[in-house]
């Protein structure tokens, strides 16, 4: 039987790439483009599952670029004009980038009538479509279609384990919990911090049920602080004490049930401004009791999720105090922004063959157990060390120069690791150029990997220089 491709085409597109041949079997990729390298993991997996067919992904994300090096694209964006070129040329080319929150993204994805076109399309040659998400969200709808499923954690779990709120109060007998207590609206928050102000003498963490990446939340040393950051009245927050500290160690792991939790790795975090992450750093500097302790607690973080019907990715943030104590922070139920580099991490350190991150979390959703053949990362072996920076732009910048975006980072971590080069570093996911950025956007990454700690900080900051030379702020 001969098959012909569907080109995509659609008022509701801002560009695309992407065209559907029939003859594939196929699964969505419905997210941010930082995330694009986890799909070639997803569909190593499933090409177990199809041995059949070719496995292909359509990749459906809200950054707007000036080109896109990146194959099978769809890119629906209304903040930033709506239509656009809907063709594979490069222009006419945006004028402005923002980035899209994830709830109205994934709202805006569901309503799409070219993908739910496409949806159909697909299940007239599949007997299902599995949806990649980098976290699973209520807004996302498309899954109510006969046949569409998220192929990974749950949504109304994830919402429920997302809350700030709902750690503190479900988890406080689990794990180290920072002192804290929850406020019932804003007069409450206003009350008690200005009770606790003196007694919490380093600072209050002030959060709202759900914030990450520093949105939603501040490390306050006033009352004013409070009062101009915080002004939604009817909304609950949790307060704890500010905790000098020395390391914020994040741990990766995947829940597969109640009791099977798999723990991927530890990372370091950087936070600057007290609680905006601007990358990470493998391996992590904790001594061997302090990673001891951190796989524990997050096994038991993990149990909970599970036995709540969680499956699939999750991180668990902590810091080290000036003692070495471990302090739990929170529960993110969703895939972690160093996520594809644990995969090529484990990749190179694990016994050929052994299940991926990704097959792991497949294999969790669709049975509720991990695969045969699954391996725990005991130690380092191939000596990785790595490095990630995310600029993200806090005031409006233009663009006066480009980094073409690397596509060949899993190469430059089997490289390394192989010892056919001592170092390297990417620039992956940059803007380009002219274009006016505006606040809280990705503008582009770095990810430098090599064998030692200072050739990862040297490729680090070679590359971070690169991409501070291509802007200017407006």
């Amino acid at each position: 039987m001969q098959h012909r491709a569907m080109h995509l085409q659609g008022e509701d597109l801002y560009y695309t790439n992407f065209s559907y041949d029939p003859a594939c079997y196929y699964f969505l990729y419905i997210g941010e483009l930082k995330a694009y390298g986890l799909n070639q993991f997803v569909r190593e997996a499933l090409q177990k599952r199809v041995p059949g067919r070719e496995v292909r992904f359509a990749a459906i994300i809200p950054d707007v670029c000036v080109q896109y090096y990146y194959d099978d694209v769809i890119v629906i964006n209304p903040l930033c004009g709506g239509a656009a070129a809907n063709v594979t040329g490069p222009e006419p080319g945006p004028s402005t980038s923002c980035r899209m929150a994830i709830g109205p993204f994934m709202t805006a994805v569901s309503a799409s009538a070219t993908v739910r076109s496409l949806i159909a399309a697909i299940l007239e040659n599949q007997p299902e479509l599995y949806l990649s998400l980098f976290e699973s969200v209520v807004e996302m709808t498309l899954d109510a279609i006969k046949g569409v499923s998220i192929l990974g954690p749950d949504k109304a779990i994830a919402r429920h384990w997302n809350s700030k709120l709902v750690q503190f109060s479900e988890l406080t007998k689990v794990v180290p919990m920072v002192e804290g207590e929850i406020c019932r609206g804003l007069p409450a928050l206003l009350t008690r911090t200005a009770v606790l102000r003196d007694s919490w003498p380093d600072g209050i963490f002030v959060s709202a049920a759900y914030s990450a990446a520093g949105i939603n939340s501040a490390v306050t040393h006033s009352q004013d602080e409070v009062r101009r950051r915080f002004t939604a009245a009817d909304s609950d927050y949790l307060i704890t004490r500010y905790i000098p500290h020395d390391l914020d160690p994040t741990v990766l792991a995947v829940v597969a049930n109640a009791d099977d939790v798999y723990i991927a790795g530890i990372a370091d975090q950087h936070i600057v401004d007290g609680n905006r992450f601007v990358g990470s750093s493998f391996p992590s500097q904790v001594t061997a009791d302090q990673a001891a302790l951190l796989r524990t607690y997050t096994i038991a973080a993990g149990r909970a999720l599970g036995s709540a019907g969680y499956r699939g990715i999750f991180g668990c943030d902590y810091l080290i105090d000036h003692q070495g104590g471990i302090w739990f922070l929170e529960v993110n139920a969703r895939k972690q922004g160093t996520t594809f580099e644990f995969c090529c991490t484990l990749e190179q350190n694990l016994p050929a063959g052994a299940p991926s991150l990704l097959e792991l979390e497949c294999h969790a959703v669709l049975h509720g157990r991990f695969p045969p053949g699954t391996v725990a990362m005991d130690d380092n072996r191939r000596q990785l060390h790595w490095e990630t920076y995310n600029h993200k732009v806090v005031a409006a910048v233009r663009t006066s120069g480009y980094i073409p975006q690397n596509t060949r980072e899993r190469e430059s971590f089997r490289r390394v690791a192989g010892r056919e080069l001592a170092m390297d570093y990417v620039i992956v996911e940059h803007l380009g150029t002219p274009l006016t950025v505006m606040p809280g956007t990705f503008l582009a990454r770095v990810i430098s990997v090599a064998r030692s700690r200072d050739d990862v900080a040297l490729g680090l900051r070679q590359g971070m220089n690169l991409v501070k030379q291509t802007f200017q702020e407006v």
